[in-house]
């Protein structure tokens, strides 16, 4: 990455920090002129595209950081977190298990495998990813807040067929 860039990614970073998504994005889309298959330029625009709700777009960026890097790491947990967003759980499982088999100790994939688990109603198989994500990460809070919420989800779903039957 060139000198430039770099301080253009800087500046860009304290834009999105500040809430100024437009400004980091044109910083973004200078950095690409110069470098356009640089791929952290690309995760962060996706990024920022993303935190704008323009989902279609930061999937592109992803993708296109993909096609340059398929076991990218970043583009696949936040491609995924995106088609999350996008309410496309089985497309972003996907995603997390192409990242699990690249690092199959990676807690951020198996934490989000499991919400995209649970938002499919499978509570039960989230509960076993939040574990396996807090077994790598002990500390990892939005495992453990999420494997606390499916449980009480669980109970109160059984609670409620033993009080029908």
């Amino acid at each position: 990455m060139s000198a430039k860039t770099e301080k253009m990614l800087i500046q860009a970073l304290e834009y999105v920090e500040d809430g100024n998504y437009s400004d980091a994005l044109k910083l973004y889309d200078l950095a690409l002129r110069e470098e356009p298959n640089n791929t952290s330029v690309l995760v962060d625009k996706g990024a920022t595209l993303q935190n704008m709700g323009k989902l279609k777009l930061a999937i592109r960026c992803y993708d296109k950081v993909l096609d340059i890097f398929p076991e990218h790491l970043d583009a696949l947990l936040n491609k995924g977190a995106t088609l999350h967003s996008d309410q496309k759980y089985l497309e972003a499982i996907e995603c997390y298990d192409i990242a699990l088999k690249i690092d199959k100790k990676c807690a951020m994939a198996l934490a989000y495998k499991g919400l995209s688990l649970g938002e499919m109603g499978k509570l039960q198989n989230a509960i076993k990813y939040f574990k396996k994500a807090l077994s790598v990460d002990k500390h990892y809070d939005l495992a453990n807040i999420s494997k606390d919420v499916a449980q009480e989800l669980l109970k109160s779903i059984k609670t409620k067929k033993s009080k029908t039957q």
